[in-house]
């Protein structure tokens, strides 16, 4: 499993929102490029960078500064959301120079979307599935809908996703740990790559998502940029699998 620091812009700063929420942010950075080149000297072996704008907006709102964090991280990939509703958007973000665009609304709502933007950029596309209890939230997490984490993860599988963002919004930005149940309940239902998101507070969190067979990276926002996590040391216990116990993956 890897360890992938996330990028939030919005204004044109790095920021980090608690559960989701707009009215709830805190800014960590002026300079998300200069934020880039810290993660890229550190070791990261991806990003996740998020036009939060463009999550609210419905359409990308941040795609100069995307472009500069891609180039910053060369060649370190990158992978790019936040209001990728449309192919034209997504086009958009591939343009950037990303390795993958994750696809978030559209892809909950629309199935032909779905199946189409998959075809089209195959193995560049990661489907985000966020998530209120079981219930999939969506635009921006304003708003949740009837179908549920398990039918999206399926739909993504089926059409052929490079991999499956696993979001529990309650948790995203409290770093009161992640909701490893529900994520390997996940990962055993869906079969396919499995990346997950929301809550992460500590390394030994890092440990538990490691030993769940499926979970391929983990990203990891508020607690890398507090401190709480170093992101060299969350790559050895990730790479190990070791969870709080000492248990080992096998």
């Amino acid at each position: 499993m890897i360890v992938i620091p996330a990028i939030d812009l919005r204004g044109g700063r790095c920021v980090r929102l608690h559960q989701g929420r707009s009215d709830r942010e805190t800014v960590f950075s002026e300079d998300p490029v200069a934020v880039a080149h810290q993660w890229k000297e550190l070791g990261a072996e991806r990003v996740h960078v998020v036009d939060l704008d463009g999550a609210f907006a419905g359409e990308p709102r941040q795609t100069a500064l995307v472009t500069k964090i891609v180039a910053a991280m060369a060649p370190v990939p990158v992978e790019v959301g936040g209001g990728l509703r449309d192919l034209r958007a997504v086009e958009t973000a591939l343009e950037t120079g990303a390795r993958w665009v994750v696809v978030g609304t559209r892809a909950a709502l629309d199935r032909a979307f779905l199946l189409e933007v998959c075809q089209r950029h195959a193995g560049r596309v990661i489907v985000a599935v966020d998530a209120k209890g079981q219930r999939v939230a969506v635009k921006g997490w304003t708003e949740v809908v009837d179908e549920t984490l398990a039918q999206v993860g399926a739909r993504a599988r089926d059409a052929g996703a490079a991999a499956l963002l696993y979001t529990d919004v309650s948790r995203d930005g409290t770093e009161t740990g992640p909701n490893v149940e529900v994520t390997a309940t996940l990962a055993r239902e869906v079969a396919m790559p499995i990346l997950a998101s929301g809550g992460v507070g500590r390394v030994e969190d890092l440990g538990r998502l490691a030993t769940i067979a499926g979970v391929v990276g983990a990203v990891v926002g508020r607690a890398l940029y507090t401190g709480a996590i170093d992101l060299q040391r969350a790559k050895e216990v990730a790479a190990a699998g070791t969870g709080p116990a000492g248990s080992s993956r096998g």
